[in-house]
């Protein structure tokens, strides 16, 4: 039996992907078309908060129309298309109708305010923005007014915008609605170009990273970037087109783009989405309504779920599979995933918005203890090493930040090289993060590169911490980070949210940790509270809570050398 090519060489820390089966040169448009020719009447997408339903038929039909109306609009092959909007089929027809005219879709977060979105239209140089008029707190409509949106549909601080679509039945002075763009294209589908007329290799996706410092980069992806990892998780999963899909996840980010859409397009899986934002009854409901065999999200979606009190009134037999992602998962919630949600199969994935975005995805067959406590192992026809600050791979087990190259590297940092060369050297994307390998080529997340706090000369990984900490039979959610103290250079703080119905004390978590970790491990500040601050996808933001702990405790950074 020959060796598994996914585990490590030579007792380093450098893996590669099986390369048994090729890559797809096949565009995203493409991929869409095929799955409406071999599965024309089968249920494709659910919208339940919108009470639409569509076949892969009719779902082709809207997205060539909505392509010819873009196309009416003046957008060419190349040119910026932004997508401002929850979870709502109009963006899940944008995602295909700007692929069909080669046009480059611009993925805006639906949390933006003013500042953040002048920055993302502008470096990207949008010229069509299709807009929701409003979601949440956030008044969509009222911000591009701010802007200087004229009559005209042109931006005085946006020169390159010309239009502006706005989903709904509203009408605002300088923006076209969305029923007129596909009243446009209604008549003018036969002048789409041919699918034969894109290539794999360009651009077709500009996603905008939050960093914790400096503007956002604009991670520009290509067909074959994308397509190929949706086929890849697809795979991974197991996913056939009898699967159905619960996506509560943005279809902003890669998650419910690429891991939720383009991996159900190219099996044929009927994708749900139970609302325009993400709210756990809602997904449960929709989970039992629609028979879903497969469910995404990050952990907090999932601890939400477990956690709300009509859980055990949902019927969720059908579930098999899904991914847990966008954040480090505790063990214990993946084992409550797997118990209490019928989720047996459940994988979990790692990547980042550079990457497509997934290199490390756990199988549905992997041995239990793999699957709850590492990302799995590396992807098809990719390749991952650890290395030390010098650049050096380092030996199986040991920690150091992860490296990947291969197809699913992004093209780069859209208008930004400098930016790009500092991430991506020699083919190798730098993700910042710190892993482990172990010797079968299964991965852990660790921390970041930058979030290990380093408290009287020891390196505490706070990962290492919040998984301990969780363990405590009051703890719902845990984050833990550094903040400046004048003897230690660094303490750890820890941010707790407890279960509904159970309160808890310093105390109480202090004689958890009492013999238990080590005493440098141990957060010298606890903080209870009801929330945490995390991005729209579910990432915790701890440069948040470090800022607010700062300020609390009036403590100053302490220089350095």
């Amino acid at each position: 039996m020959s060796p598994d090519p996914r585990a490590p060489q030579d007792g380093l820390s450098h893996v590669r992907g099986r390369t048994d089966e090729a890559l797809t040169e096949t565009p995203v448009a493409s991929l869409l078309a095929a799955a409406a020719a071999r599965w024309p009447g089968r249920d494709a997408a659910v919208f339940v908060e919108q009470g639409l339903r569509f076949t892969w038929a009719q779902l082709w039909a809207e997205v060539e129309t909505a392509a010819a109306g873009l196309q009416a609009l003046g957008v060419a092959k190349g040119d910026r298309v932004g997508i401002w909007s929850p979870n709502r089929s109009e963006w899940l027809v944008t995602q295909f109708a700007t692929a069909r005219i080669g046009a480059i879709l611009v993925n805006i977060n639906p949390a933006y305010r003013l500042h953040e979105l002048e920055y993302a239209l502008h470096k990207s140089g949008v010229s069509v923005l299709v807009t929701a008029a409003a979601f949440k707190s956030s008044d969509y409509v009222g911000m591009l007014l701010k802007l200087g949106l004229g009559a005209d549909g042109g931006c005085a601080k946006l020169p390159a915008l010309r239009h502006v679509v706005r989903l709904g039945d509203g009408v605002t002075s300088g923006m076209a609605n969305w029923s007129r763009l596909m009243a446009m294209g209604a008549d003018r589908r036969g002048t789409l170009p041919p699918l034969a007329a894109f290539d794999a290799f360009e651009a077709i996706n500009i996603q905008f990273t939050s960093g914790t410092t400096g503007a956002p980069k604009g991670a520009t992806l290509t067909h074959h970037n994308i397509v190929n990892n949706g086929i890849a998780v697809a795979r991974c999963m197991r996913l056939t087109e009898v699967d159905a899909l619960c996506i509560p996840v943005p279809l902003y980010h890669c998650f419910g783009m690429v891991l939720a859409v383009l991996a159900c397009v190219s099996a044929g899986s009927k994708m749900v989405f139970p609302g325009e934002g993400f709210d756990p009854a809602a997904t449960l409901a929709a989970v039992q309504a629609e028979a879903c065999t497969a469910l995404h999200g990050v952990p907090t979606m999932f601890i939400a779920e477990l956690d709300h009190p009509d859980f055990a009134r949902h019927d969720l037999h059908t579930l098999r599979t899904g991914i847990m992602a966008g954040a480090p998962c505790p063990i214990e919630v993946m084992r409550r995933v797997q118990r209490d949600m019928h989720m047996t199969e459940v994988t979990i994935a790692y990547g980042m918005t550079e990457t497509s975005p997934v290199s490390f995805q756990s199988a549905t067959d992997d041995p239990v203890d793999k699957r709850v406590t590492t990302v799995g192992r590396i992807l098809p026809h990719l390749e991952v090493k650890i290395v030390d600050v010098d650049g050096r791979t380092v030996p199986v087990g040991e920690k150091g930040e992860l490296c990947t190259r291969g197809y699913s590297v992004m093209q780069g940092y859209w208008d930004d090289p400098q930016r790009t060369a500092e991430a991506v050297r020699d083919g190798w994307m730098h993700t910042g993060d710190l892993a482990t390998l172990d010797a079968q080529g299964y991965c852990n997340i660790v921390g970041r590169v930058k979030d290990m706090v380093i408290r009287g000369g020891e390196n505490v990984y706070p990962r290492e911490v919040e998984e301990f900490l969780f363990g405590h039979p009051k703890v719902a959610a845990v984050q833990v980070f550094g903040v400046p103290d004048p003897k230690y250079g660094e303490e750890l703080c820890a941010w707790i949210i407890c279960k509904p119905g159970q309160t808890c004390t310093e105390d109480e978590i202090r004689a958890h940790c009492r013999d238990q970790i080590a005493h440098y491990k141990v957060p010298r500040h606890i903080r209870f509270v009801t929330e945490l601050p995390v991005t729209v996808t579910g990432k915790p933001q701890k440069f948040l809570m470090r800022e607010a702990m700062v300020k609390e405790l009036g403590l100053a950074q302490q220089a350095t050398a």
